[in-house]
């Protein structure tokens, strides 16, 4: 058995979450698991598909931004992209690593890339955490980065890597995103609804990996660092 490698390049949105979920849709003709690389044309955020964004997003916002959204195939709460770095893994229900335990998924696909951003990092620090965290303010319930939740990839408390996850008969679909930088306050400002902590969850509970003033350069060169790791920690487990 071998990872089937697919790096899909650079697309919208949309166009991303149907491939993800014709991947899945077909999940059941393949026996090996697939590791999808992605990333994004332009402003791009995603939600769960039992989260409507209209609630916890300013329309007017969203488009004054040209924030583009799309919906997941999985669970979970909004993803701003523009900042991350972001991929997918599929495992067949025949594959040795699919579980019915959807918490020992998580817990499988996370320990791969905790071990890629220690490597990333130099930090020996890092862990996945055991408890799902709690904020006061139930919208951010509804944004990934706001708040850590279990097997979530975390260094001294606050969240680097996160996922949604869904499960069928196929075998299951894990998107995942890791934290370069966190979205500019003036950015959450105008695409967030008034009257949440939900900008203030997301900068106190999100570590990300490059500092404030990191520029496309650097960002280009981590995705690229953090592809090839990833790559390495998932053929460990073939």
């Amino acid at each position: 058995m071998t990872w089937e490698i697919l790096d899909t390049g650079k697309r919208s949105a949309q166009e991303n979450m149907e491939i993800d979920a014709y991947l899945l849709d077909t999940l059941g003709d393949k026996r090996d698991p697939i590791l999808h690389f992605y990333e994004w044309e332009g402003d791009s955020a995603t939600y769960g598909y039992l989260t409507n964004p209209k609630d916890y997003l300013d329309e007017e916002g969203v488009a004054r931004s040209g924030l583009s959204l799309a919906r997941r195939s999985t669970g979970g709460g909004i993803v701003f992209h523009t900042w991350d770095f972001a991929f997918s893994v599929l495992v067949p229900a025949e594959c040795k690593f699919f579980s019915m335990n959807t918490l020992e998924n998580y817990a499988f696909v996370n320990e791969a890339v905790r071990l890629a951003v220690q490597t990333f990092l130099g930090s020996s620090l890092l862990e996945l955490t055991p408890v799902d965290f709690q904020e006061a303010d139930s919208a951010c319930q509804r944004f990934c980065m706001a708040k850590p939740t279990k097997y979530d990839v975390v260094l001294d408390g606050r969240k680097i890597a996160g996922a949604a996850q869904r499960k069928c008969k196929q075998g299951f679909l894990h998107q995942g995103m890791i934290a370069l930088q966190v979205p500019p306050e003036e950015y959450l400002d105008t695409v967030l609804k008034k009257g949440s902590q939900v900008k203030e969850a997301i900068l106190k509970n999100t570590f990300p990996l490059l500092d404030k003033g990191s520029g496309e350069s650097e960002m280009k060169n981590a995705r690229h660092q953090l592809k090839e790791l990833i790559q390495q920690n998932f053929y460990e487990h073939a």
